[in-house]
């Protein structure tokens, strides 16, 4: 029998970064202990604790696991690998790749950043990742990662296209439930700030 499986998706705390982060290894700024204390209670107590292993959300999850099951970090849960535009800023990126820029964001699929990844390239990876977490008996698991990979499991969830879910906020230490039955996924909430 399979057993359904509560995801918590955290995003990590803030970078204050202006510009372009995806597998640049930037430290989160976790001074607002408040913050983190409410989003720790918030948070179930029974749950399997994971995160992407950049160090911005292996801080943040180290922040909130308390006595929770800590799970060893997954490189398959980074952000988006952009590649060559990884520390540019928006505004640099469309000057230099006009079309792809555009296409990546509007039209987002199989349009990689040059050396980097596409959106279908994340989400196979941080899809597989959530199949072998759900096969380990964990009724709740707390993920701590990156903007691009918790959108790519709301499409999932909700069976909307890349270009819709993109469209969602997803705020730094903001918490997005999402629930899976054994067989199908549902979307219990997005940006939920505790």
């Amino acid at each position: 029998m399979t057993t359904p499986v509560t995801w918590w998706w955290v995003r990590h705390g803030p970078t204050h970064a202006k510009n372009m982060v995806g597998w640049r290894d930037l430290p989160a700024d976790l001074s607002n202990k408040a913050a983190l204390e409410r989003l720790s209670d918030f948070l179930p107590d029974q749950a399997a604790v994971v995160s992407s292993d950049l160090s911005r959300a292996v801080s943040t999850a180290d922040a909130v696991t308390g006595t929770r099951h800590r799970l060893p970090h997954q490189q398959s849960l980074r952000e988006f690998n952009f590649g060559d535009w990884d520390g540019l800023h928006w505004d640099e990126v469309a000057t230099r790749d006009p079309a792809l820029s555009r296409a990546f964001w509007e039209d987002p699929g199989d349009h990689q950043a040059p050396n980097g990844e596409s959106w279908n390239q994340l989400a196979g990876r941080v899809s597989g990742s959530v199949d072998r977490i759900n096969t380990n008996g964990h009724r709740h698991v707390i993920a701590v990662a990156h903007f691009g990979t918790i959108l790519t499991q709301i499409a999932r969830a909700g069976g909307m296209t890349p270009y819709a879910a993109l469209g969602h906020k997803i705020d730094n230490l903001s918490v997005t439930r999402l629930d899976w039955d054994g067989r199908l996924w549902s979307i219990h909430s997005i940006n939920h700030l505790p």
